[in-house]
């Protein structure tokens, strides 16, 4: 049979499945008519089946890519229709209009600090064409046919949805507003443009925005008469790191890949942990994805993505971790005096591009402002933290190679389709579509791989060297932020072999490692990703090497490694490092902090306000506590509320007796040094401030971190970044009344995937923490959030036995009319 026409008929197959009727809130409503069955209008009209299962996961059958979309968008929609909508209002630049120009976005598309600062970005977007010239591109530098299809039929999808529902909405984020409208596919495309610049020009939207040349008659910079070679260079490699690291991002990962060595069946596993906003645009949604003979995948996707982000196969399982490579770089320019808009390069006068770009608010006034463009991309005034003044004869470009990619969809879809992990590696050659993580994968075969794959600038350490100017000579080292001599032709990036765009690094010049006991990355560089096979030689834009590791990478090694040693490595083992909720700060310093206060004279100690507080019950349930964070540890709150202080108080270098050892990387820096000033304060802090809330120091922890979902207080597992642990958790800390009562960001997606050799082919359990739908109205606004407060997770049903069996399994027909 014809490979076209035997598809078709599987889709068919499937397609003939019995419709059960679905309430609107547990899933889409078929359109009049759809309960007789799946219709193809003339014109290639789009139709999918969707068949819920345990925790509202939807498994999503159709007969092509237009039709998978249409399902996609249909299902998403349902589930996180204000979510959604509120994103598209911000790709649109129409913020202000809607929220107020003051209001703040909640940065899930961009670092925006104002609503207007948002639509005035992102309307420039639009108005200059970027993403529509981007889709023009032919694959594999513009987004492949397939990618469009499935583009094109979620947008279909999420306006069909829109058009039986919108009347029906019952989410207060969103019910009977204006702003909730049909979308096309290009604000699908936009969408995920911003997404791929999140880590370029979406760091420094309000510097782009707020750019203006100096005054004629002005001071050069600022008023301060002082020329941008004045900026305090240590300040600025601060900002820098600061703008790039772990600690202080709202997104990072956890991921491990074992290979067949190291596993009870000599078959690939591997634990996915990413660590993404609770709320907002950011959120991971879960499905199985299925184009009969063709595409069969099921994981999580961030929202408004038609292809699957991270998950599985029947044969590789993958996941994502933030990573270490810088995607952006800088280029100072050398002005013509006579006209700050003028810069030079190789000595010949080049003018920028003023782009007017002009926005409504919510009052109807129109607000206009001017946006300055170079060959090498947008004049900056400030880069979050670093201050860039525009004088009269310096100014700052920003280069963000990502602004030329959209091809992230390409890689999920690619990922989807692999059959081994040489799949995956060859998907991540030949997209080159990743902008801001590495890709961890194993598969059944028993390979595994890890590859630091972005789109970064070619920024080589010999450039930065060669051609780095003052700045760029100490926030380089510091950050891996490159700052170039604009005035010189030669100073721009040079394309790297094989690069499927100008300007970025090609696939041969990537940190990877294969086929080793395990592979892991919890955001630090790619060096350490095995303790025992340490990664070296790449340039430094990727990230350092040989330099202290954070306290998550230090403590997901040691648990890794043990695993990995151990071997025999089953579904249990992974269940259980998932939710082991270990503090490594906690096995490097509890007893030395649980001793030196033992030994304080009269068991006292003052707090930052110089008041005396007796300590001595904080040193009897330090030593008590478990070193865990797990729900129903006693101390944890304790050693958390100490542990933060003790952070900010004492400075890195003072904080450890022994210091970071690059040949022990693992195992330095450690012994606490109990006898630095701001250790007493800390913990007479952390006494003082519990029981001002009336909390006792060995309360449980789930009974002071918790989220309140449908009246019922679900405790939560898990720490901050500093703790190191591997469940990560930021929690909201209620000042008025103490205790963590919401979550900020933390563990997401969850998923350990094994395979098999005997049944289905491939075994996971899978745990979205903040359930798949943000409409508090839902069934399933909370319920995989109740397992997460259990440390449980869902069994996959990936596998069509699995799906047909689900107890409460809901099917419905959607299509295109």
């Amino acid at each position: 049979m014809h490979q076209g026409l035997r598809r078709a008929a599987l889709a068919c197959a499937a397609l003939a499945l019995g419709v059960t009727a679905l309430p609107a809130a547990a899933a889409p409503r078929a359109q009049e008519g759809e309960a007789h069955g799946i219709h193809h209008p003339a014109g290639g009209g789009m139709s999918a089946v969707i068949r819920y299962t345990d925790y509202g996961i939807p498994h999503i059958t159709a007969g092509n890519y237009p039709s998978l979309g249409f399902g996609n968008g249909w299902a998403q929609a349902a589930d996180q229709i204000c979510v959604l909508a509120e994103g598209f209002v911000t790709v649109r630049g129409e913020r202000a209009r809607h929220f107020g120009a003051e209001g703040k976005p909640d940065g899930s598309l961009s670092s925006a600090g104002t609503n207007l600062a948002s639509d005035l970005y992102f309307a420039g977007v639009r108005a200059s064409h970027t993403v529509e010239k981007l889709l023009a591109k032919p694959a594999p530098e513009g987004p492949s046919r397939q990618v469009r299809q499935l583009s094109r039929g979620w947008a279909a999808g999420y306006n069909a949805w829109l058009r039986a529902h919108k009347d029906e909405i019952r989410d207060p984020a969103c019910a009977g507003k204006k702003w909730v409208r049909p979308i096309t596919s290009l604000d699908l495309s936009r969408r995920a443009f911003a997404l791929a610049v999140l880590g370029g020009q979406g760091v420094a939207v309000d510097g782009i925005t707020s750019a203006a040349p100096p005054p004629a008659d002005g001071p050069t910079a600022h008023g301060t008469g002082e020329e941008p070679g004045a900026v305090d260079a240590r300040k600025a490699a601060r900002a820098a790191r600061s703008i790039f690291a772990q600690d202080t991002a709202d997104m990072g990962s956890n991921a491990v890949a074992f290979n067949g060595s190291t596993t009870a069946n000599g078959q690939g596993a591997l634990i996915g942990n990413p660590h993404y906003p609770w709320a907002g645009g950011r959120r991971f949604w879960q499905a199985h994805l299925t184009i009969p003979g063709e595409l069969d995948a099921a994981g999580g996707s961030l929202l408004g993505s038609p292809s699957i982000s991270i998950g599985h196969n029947a044969h590789v399982a993958w996941s994502h971790t933030v990573a270490t490579g810088t995607t952006l770089n800088l280029h100072q320019l050398k002005l013509d005096p006579d006209d700050p808009t003028a810069y030079t390069v190789d000595g010949k006068a080049e003018r920028m591009r003023p782009r007017e770009v002009t926005v409504t608010t919510e009052d109807g006034k129109r607000v206009s402002r001017t946006q300055w463009w170079t060959r090498y991309g947008p004049v900056v005034s400030a880069l979050q933290g670093i201050e860039l003044p525009w004088s009269r004869t310096t100014a700052f470009a920003l280069a963000d190679p990502n602004a030329r990619n959209l091809r992230l969809t390409d890689a999920g879809l690619a990922f989807s389709k692999a059959r081994g992990v040489d799949g995956v590696r060859a998907a991540l050659d030949r997209v080159q579509g990743l902008p801001w993580v590495n890709t961890v994968a194993t598969d059944s075969a028993g390979h595994n791989l890890l590859a630091q794959s972005q789109v970064l600038p070619r920024v080589t350490d010999e450039l930065a060297e060669r051609c780095g100017t003052p700045l760029g000579h100490t926030t380089f080292p510091a950050s891996g932020l490159a700052v170039l001599d604009g005035s010189r032709g030669d100073c721009a990036p040079k394309t790297g072999p094989h690069a499927v765009q100008s300007g970025i690094f090609g696939p041969s010049e990537m940190p990877v490692l294969e086929d080793v006991p395990y592979v892991e990355n919890s955001n630090d560089s790619a060096w350490l990703t095995n303790a025992d096979r340490p990664l070296t030689g790449y340039p430094r834009i990727f990230g350092d090497q040989g330099t202290e590791r954070s306290m998550r990478t230090r403590g997901a090694l040691r648990d890794v490694d043990a695993m990995a040693r151990k071997g025999d490595i089953t579904r249990t083992d992974l269940r259980e490092q998932q939710f082991a909720n270990r503090v490594p700060a906690g096995d490097l310093a509890a007893e030395d902090a649980a001793r030196a206060c033992a030994a304080l004279p009269g068991g006292e100690a003052a707090t930052s306000e110089g008041d005396t507080v007796d300590v001595s019950r904080a040193c009897e349930v330090l030593r008590g506590w478990d070193r865990t964070m797990r729900t129903k540890s006693e101390g944890a709150l304790l050693f958390d509320r100490f542990w933060r202080r003790l952070v900010q108080q004492v400075p890195a270098e003072q904080r450890w007796k022994v210091p970071f050892d690059a040949e022990h990387p693992v195992a330095t820096p450690r012994g606490l040094n109990t006898a630095a000033p701001g250790f007493r304060t800390a913990l007479a802090d952390a006494a003082a401030e519990l029981r001002s809330h009336d909390i006792p120091l060995d309360a449980p922890l789930g009974a002071h971190q918790f989220v309140t979902r449908d009246g019922e207080r679900l405790p939560i597992p898990g720490g901050t970044e500093a703790l190191g642990v591997w469940n990560k958790t930021e929690p909201v800390w209620d000042e008025e009344r103490g205790g963590y009562r919401e979550v900020r960001h933390g563990s997401s997606y969850i998923q350990n995937v094994t395979f098999s050799r005997r049944g289905c082919p491939v075994r996971a359990d899978t745990l979205l923490t903040y359930s798949q739908s943000s409409d508090p109205t839902s069934p399933h606004y909370s319920d995989q959030t109740a397992l997460y407060s259990q440390g449980r997770m869902v069994r996959e049903r990936f596998c069509e036995k699995d799906v047909r069996t689900a107890p409460g399994l809901r099917t419905v027909r959607v299509a295109a009319h």
